[in-house]
């Protein structure tokens, strides 16, 4: 990746959490902490990574991204906003009674969502299956798949890892947000997962660590996966992140999971990331 590429990269991050911010204050309620840890990834897949088509957002070709932690729903809807999806003026309507924003995905609504989620550990069953039908079809689809660390807790999910090596999905990519927290605190305290790259790593896949933050990591990481097609193993991308990172005050916050930011906090947040803007702006 260059230079140029990465400070675009980092740039489109920030408006992405923007609109985690405007969406969460416009809703008075929602998930930021765990969207503005994700929002580097979200950035990455949706103006890097994906093979889709906003203007065909069911073309039957396309690359399928399953947000697995479906209550991080602002931060792909501000993705999906970036690139022109939907209308980014939309995204203060979340959760509103009459909007298509729910405040988990639909796919039923929301024009570039390919599985409606919610259920912790259910994502990560439908991505295999979305995986498997690819393999079964002969298409050469990827499949992406986005899992929070507490999450990480559920059974199914390693049901669906099982699964996933079972039926020698290498076109499966699964991703873990490890930002330590949860609803109800640290994952340490609730459910201790770790070694969570061991457990990957048993269950048959092919384990990549990284700094979820580090854009040049994130690409790194999606090559390793493409290299690993045709191994007959699913890639498992385990990010380390900060909730609510970006917004100083949310930051590895637990009380952030799921509260929306005041007209104050908003202002501040905001403030925040227009500063950093314009940091990255100013660089050579």
């Amino acid at each position: 990746m260059t230079p140029a590429e990465n400070k675009e990269l980092r740039l489109a991050a920030v408006k992405v959490r923007e609109g985690i911010l405007t969406s969460t204050h416009g809703a008075k309620a929602g998930h930021p902490g765990g969207s503005l840890s994700a929002a580097d990834l979200f950035t990455y897949l949706y103006c890097k990574e994906l093979r889709i088509d906003p203007k065909n957002p069911r073309d039957p070709k396309r690359d399928r991204f399953v947000l697995s932690k479906g209550h991080t729903a602002p931060g792909l809807y501000s993705a999906l906003a970036l690139r022109g999806f939907f209308p980014e003026a939309d995204l203060p309507t979340l959760r509103h009674i009459d909007s298509y924003l729910q405040g988990h995905p639909n796919m039923n609504t929301v024009p570039g969502v390919d599985m409606s989620t919610g259920s912790l550990g259910q994502g990560i069953s439908a991505a295999a299956g979305m995986a498997k039908g690819a393999k079964f079809l002969k298409e050469d689809v990827n499949v992406y798949c986005l899992l929070g660390d507490g999450e990480l807790a559920e059974g199914q999910v390693w049901e669906a890892t099982l699964f996933a090596a079972h039926y020698k999905l290498d076109n499966l990519c699964l991703i873990a947000d490890l930002n330590g927290l949860q609803i109800d605190g640290r994952t340490a305290d609730v459910m201790n997962t770790a070694p969570v790259d061991a457990k990957f790593a048993a269950f048959g896949c092919d384990v990549v660590q990284i700094d979820g933050h580090d854009f040049n990591a994130i690409a790194a990481a999606f090559e390793k996966f493409h290299a690993n097609k045709g191994s007959g193993k699913p890639t498992a991308i385990l990010m380390k992140t900060t909730k609510g990172k970006g917004v100083s005050f949310m930051e590895d916050k637990a009380s952030w999971h799921g509260v929306a930011p005041n007209d104050e906090q908003y202002a501040q947040g905001m403030a925040e990331l227009a500063a950093a803007r314009a940091a990255i702006e100013k660089e050579a």
